[in-house]
């Protein structure tokens, strides 16, 4: 048997090989964490077979990596985005005193909450999605932390007794215009649900929802925090500030991303 150096090594330029075939970019970073994750040469086959499929990576090796902390995640789960990042940052800086009540509403995989509560101090973390398998990865992923996860559209899961003391409310809908879904990568159009992607005519129908309750949830001085596009970023903000809130716009141009965060 080669010793497992070689052996790696050459299962590495077959994969690379296999993998730049199909188009990936970054083929040997790929390929470096398909070897680490596979636990027998027949497991990184297939492993490799559904990369070259068109599996996104994430959900080939079962986990992403987001903010420093990993992920679980799944065929059917959405997987975070870097630029997501500056929400993540917004919410923490105002997260900061022990026991800050944060929701993680549209929570996917639970990411955005578990990051949060990776930088904040001893938080108080719930979240909620409506898809049940996205749930049980947001479980998961939000355990270490205390948190709780709900299943249930928006806010009609979440326990009665947060009404109104809600100090952070971050909310990473859906925002892509029906129409531009065709145009996604996809890795994302094809294996992603679509109700994580679809946010209507605009983008921002689930927004709407979102806002028109968020006074009712919030505490006195709690803040709702979105994540948009670039050029929705005017249009979000007039639909916090029509809901009795008072809102900005924060712009991370090295992630391209863009976040509306409303103040009640």
């Amino acid at each position: 048997m080669l010793p497992r150096a070689a052996e790696l090594a050459h299962h590495r330029a077959a994969v690379v090989a296999r993998l730049r075939a199909a188009g990936c970019v970054f083929a040997e970073d790929e390929a470096d964490l398909l070897i680490s994750s596979a636990g027998t040469p027949t497991d990184l086959q297939a492993m490799v077979d559904r990369r070259v499929d068109g599996l996104p990576l994430e959900h080939v090796v079962g986990w992403a990596q987001f903010c420093g902390i990993r992920v679980t995640v799944a065929p059917g789960v959405f997987v975070p985005r870097a630029r997501t990042a500056l929400l993540v940052r917004e919410a923490a800086a105002l997260a900061r005193s022990p026991g800050t009540i944060v929701v993680d509403l549209c929570c996917g995989s639970g990411a955005i909450g578990a990051a949060i509560a990776a930088s904040a101090d001893r938080i108080r973390l719930y979240a909620a999605d409506i898809d049940p398998v996205t749930v049980a990865h947001a479980r998961i992923n939000v355990a270490p932390y205390g948190g709780q996860v709900f299943a249930g559209d928006l806010y009609t899961c979440l326990p009665g007794h947060l009404r109104g003391h809600v100090d952070v409310l971050v909310a990473n809908v859906p925002y892509v215009p029906t129409e531009a879904l065709s145009l996604l990568p996809a890795e994302a159009r094809l294996h992603e649900p679509r109700r994580a992607l679809d946010g209507g005519a605009d983008g921002l129908d689930v927004l709407r929802r979102v806002a028109a309750r968020a006074p009712d949830w919030l505490a006195p001085r709690g803040h709702l925090l979105v994540e948009t596009s670039g050029g929705q970023a005017d249009t979000a903000v007039a639909v916090l500030e029509r809901a009795g809130l008072t809102a900005r716009v924060v712009y991370d141009e090295d992630l391209d991303a863009t976040a509306v965060i409303g103040d009640r």
